[in-house]
């Protein structure tokens, strides 16, 4: 896919239940172009639950593989279904070259000028910055007036609340995790009170 066509937001799934990954992508119904899953590698049963739901929803809903650190990790996601790679920290290069090869995004992770040109040199498709709530929104601004217009996406305490003024300093893309949800629905599972936040986060950012 085209990195023009990533959705906004992800969606970082660290820890979910498969009963509580399927509710969540059953309450993206209609909201399918906002939204990327993003599930974790130290997740319980990932590589399990990206292979069931990319079959069930890989169609209409972007499904990648988060917490991506080495190069066995990015063939066993790859090999399960996963669209798109997400790291904690910088990529090898030949994990990007890996990506570019099977035709998977390559998101690695990098906090100054120095590591997010190089992650883009070495082939990145999107570079996040992590963790954003660090650097702060304005971070975004100041780092692309040297660098120019480049793809960043703000995660690590990102939420609903601040989500439009990283936009406004220039974020690309925004990575979210379980503080979007009430925990309660979230625990419950229940797709109709999920579809609830989800629907805040797409209309009024």
């Amino acid at each position: 896919m085209k990195v023009e066509d990533y959705p906004r937001f992800t969606i970082i799934m660290r820890g979910y239940t498969y009963e509580q990954a399927y509710a969540v992508l059953t309450a993206m119904s209609g909201l399918e172009k906002e939204f990327a899953v993003e599930i974790t590698l130290n997740t319980l049963g990932a590589l399990e639950h990206i292979n069931k739901l990319s079959k069930l929803f890989g169609e209409t809903i972007l499904i990648g593989a988060g917490t991506v650190r080495t190069l066995p990790d990015a063939q066993k996601a790859v090999a399960a279904g996963a669209r798109f790679l997400l790291g904690p920290h910088r990529f090898t290069k030949q994990i990007m070259d890996f990506a570019r090869k099977e035709q998977v995004l390559s998101v690695p992770a990098a906090m100054s000028p120095s590591e997010i040109n190089e992650m883009f040199t070495d082939g990145a498709d999107i570079v996040k910055v992590f963790p954003a709530a660090v650097v702060t929104p304005r971070f975004f601004t100041d780092v692309q007036a040297p660098l120019g217009k480049l793809p960043l996406m703000g995660v690590g305490g990102i939420s609903i609340s601040n989500a439009k003024e990283y936009f406004d300093h220039g974020a690309s893309y925004l990575g979210l995790g379980s503080n979007l949800f009430q925990s309660q629905d979230l625990q419950a599972a229940d797709p109709a009170k999920l579809a609830l936040s989800l629907q805040k986060l797409a209309t009024e950012i």
